[in-house]
């Protein structure tokens, strides 16, 4: 049986709703649709998103701080079971996990944390330090320990925005941002664990070293049209998954935030 999953950082579901591009969501037959940065509460969300014909929804708030963070999930089939979060109290609240049990694979929905605001010495200076990483890169400790426990039953996939390009392929323009939160050093280290740990981009996989083809630009700059961007939201599969993984690609065609979707097929 062939399934179609996609993940797209909507960069908040209200705004993003009201935009002719959020038309993808109306109008998309995926088997299982991950949102992330979702910004709002359920009650905040109108029943045409919630209530989309033929699907199971669910979503994860942020507790902490409203209009922030958040995700959610859509899926035609029906889980065996759905946890919000991840098991350490340290890193709940803000909204970021939806975890659903399928017969075949779990599946985790993710908006992995941003390193925040760069760290200033007294003098106004940046220091090279940013004040979120420390917390961004336990979250993935914890997620990578959570799912490495839960692959003992039954293979892992994973979507989301990680707020992490893996290598200088996957942004434009890598030399200037090497100082940059996204893309330091410990940043990129973890996503070389993730993968020595059994993990698979399935981005890269299925295409290989293709360059220029990214999932986020900055609204900041115009970068969309010039095509400056980031490829920061991924699919990752266990190993136990590689020889289902039948496409996997980016949907840059698809407008309403400064992410796009990207997706993957299995025969499963």
């Amino acid at each position: 049986m062939t399934i179609t999953l996609s993940s797209w950082n909507v960069n908040g579901i209200r705004a993003a709703s009201s935009k002719e591009g959020f038309n993808w969501f109306y109008n998309t037959n995926y088997d299982v649709i991950g949102f992330q940065e979702t910004k709002a509460s359920v009650d905040q969300i109108s029943d045409e998103i919630k209530h989309k014909e033929g699907y199971h929804s669910y979503f994860c708030s942020s507790t902490v701080k409203k209009g922030y963070s958040g995700t959610a999930v859509f899926s035609k089939q029906e889980p065996l079971n759905v946890e919000y979060e991840l098991p350490d109290p340290t890193y709940q609240g803000e909204g970021r996990i939806i975890h659903l049990e399928f017969e075949k694979f779990h599946f985790f929905n993710g908006y992995f944390p941003n390193g925040g605001a760069a760290i200033l010495d007294d003098n106004g200076k940046p220091t090279g330090e940013f004040k979120r990483v420390p917390y961004k890169m336990g979250f993935f400790e914890s997620f990578l320990a959570y799912a490495q426990k839960l692959r003992e039953t039954k293979p892992i996939v994973v979507c989301g925005d990680f707020n992490i390009a893996h290598r200088e392929i996957d942004l434009a323009r890598p030399k200037t941002n090497m100082n940059n939160t996204g893309f330091l050093p410990n940043e990129r280290a973890f996503m070389d664990k993730l993968l020595a740990s059994g993990y698979i981009d399935t981005f890269r996989y299925i295409n290989g070293d293709i360059k220029d083809v990214y999932s986020w630009w900055s609204y900041k700059t115009f970068a969309r049209s010039k095509n400056v961007g980031w490829r920061i939201d991924y699919f990752l599969v266990s190993d136990e998954l590689k020889d289902n993984i039948k496409d996997a690609f980016i949907e840059t065609n698809v407008t309403g935030s400064d992410h796009c979707p990207v997706t993957l097929v299995l025969d499963i």
